[in-house]
């Protein structure tokens, strides 16, 4: 096995969403991942702790989308900053658009998997509400916010997505955040 090759996790993910996508997500062992990626199921273990883990990055995703929130200037309104940090993520998905169709798929095809990511994105919301209290934001305007955030964010990513033109995430969370708000105008 080639297990002092660089970038285990990488080589992990890309393993597993292939498997996934071939074999199925249910049909697929945490052996076959490591075996595919070539290291061993410890190295896996020390990247992930299962198998659904692969897919689901939100962890880094929330300390991009917190630190970019925490450190946005407070002459902003609270869903400008909020919007703002969900921009901050474009470096991170527009380079793995092709790898995000394919995530995608896999998880559309497992009830499980789709219950793993709408509790992902709670979570991003509830560390976005706690910033914004932590930036002077009462409630409920806090957790409306961070609510409206990630509601903006997870319907910018479809779009981003199905987008033929390959646009940035960025530009797809700034479109949607503005139908919200003309939404809220009327």
């Amino acid at each position: 096995m080639g297990r002092w090759e660089p970038d285990a996790q990488g080589r992990l993910e890309r393993a597993a969403l292939d498997l996934y996508a071939e074999r199925g997500f249910d049909h697929t062992t945490v052996a076959e991942i490591a075996q595919r990626a070539g290291v061993t199921e410890r190295t896996f273990f020390r990247h992930f702790t299962d198998k659904r883990e692969v897919l689901f990055r939100g962890d880094e995703l929330a300390r991009i989308i917190v630190g970019t929130l925490t450190a946005a200037s407070e002459s902003l309104a609270p869903l400008d900053a909020v919007t703002a940090a969900f921009e901050s993520t474009a470096d991170f998905f527009d380079a793995r658009r092709p790898y995000s169709k394919k995530r995608r798929a896999v998880i559309d095809a497992n009830p499980a998997l789709q219950e793993r990511e709408l509790i992902k994105l709670a979570s991003i919301s509830t560390m976005v509400g706690e910033a914004l209290r932590g930036r002077g934001v009462p409630e409920p305007a806090a957790s409306l916010t961070a609510e409206a955030g990630t509601a903006v964010f997870k319907v910018a990513f479809e779009r981003w997505l199905d987008d033929p033109a390959e646009r940035s995430i960025a530009v797809h969370i700034r479109e949607t955040a503005a139908h919200l708000r003309s939404v809220t105008r009327r």
